[in-house]
């Protein structure tokens, strides 16, 4: 490489790795939201009725307003060494939480994915929800995931790696689904209607899934 072309590599190295950290932010600031969300969630009892059923969310509602203000408060002090040391720990945790198998391939992970059989395609996610739905409002992404792994599919997932394969497969979640008596994170039946109809569905709407 000549010393004229040398400028232009460090240029595009460096623009791709300042895409794949924002790709990779957006992606940690979603898992993170996430998780915060079925963390408050959580916090509802189902012993209690009516607003005391809702203290427990509230409570960690406040708390997280209460740090959220706090960090705040930290980033607005502008002491360089806060604002630089939580820029670096969110940049390191986002490039590490998301890199890909063919950057640092993990321990098994060939084998789990031997084990576990890939993931179904589109059509055949819709017309399985809409099976699991039947009459419902919609169905939880618990008991989907159950589904697939009584099937074979999805061995080690958990919710939060379910969501972002259905959300990849453009079939929006919705982070509180009331499919009985507590609110769960879920796929709604009106959701699925919004979905451009399946191939072949108009001719034989009660087909039901391969999985």
């Amino acid at each position: 490489m000549t010393l004229s072309r040398l400028p232009r590599a460090v240029a595009r190295r460096a623009l791709a790795a300042a895409d794949r950290l924002a790709r990779d932010s957006t992606l940690l600031a979603r898992r993170l939201g996430a998780r915060l969300a079925d963390w408050v969630a959580r916090g509802r009892r189902d012993d209690l009725t009516g607003w005391r059923a809702a203290l427990g969310p509230l409570a960690r509602l406040t708390l997280l307003a209460g740090l959220g203000w706090a960090a705040w408060r930290l980033v607005q002090a502008r002491v360089w060494w806060i604002n630089w040391g939580l820029a670096g720990l969110w940049a390191g945790i986002a490039w590490h939480l998301t890199r890909t198998p063919k950057e640092q391939p993990e321990e098994g992970a060939t084998e789990a994915a031997e084990e576990s059989p890939a993931f179904p395609d589109r059509d055949v996610v819709v017309a399985l929800l809409r099976t699991l739905i039947g009459t419902g409002p919609g169905v939880h992404l618990s008991t989907l995931l159950a589904h697939l792994q009584e099937h074979e599919h999805g061995s080690g997932w958990k919710v939060t790696d379910l969501r972002l394969r259905l959300e990849a497969l453009g079939i929006p979640v919705e982070p509180k689904l009331k499919v009985g008596r507590v609110p769960k994170r879920g796929v709604a039946a009106t959701a699925l209607d919004a979905l451009p109809p399946l191939a072949g569905q108009e001719e034989s709407p009660d087909t039901s899934p391969a999985v």
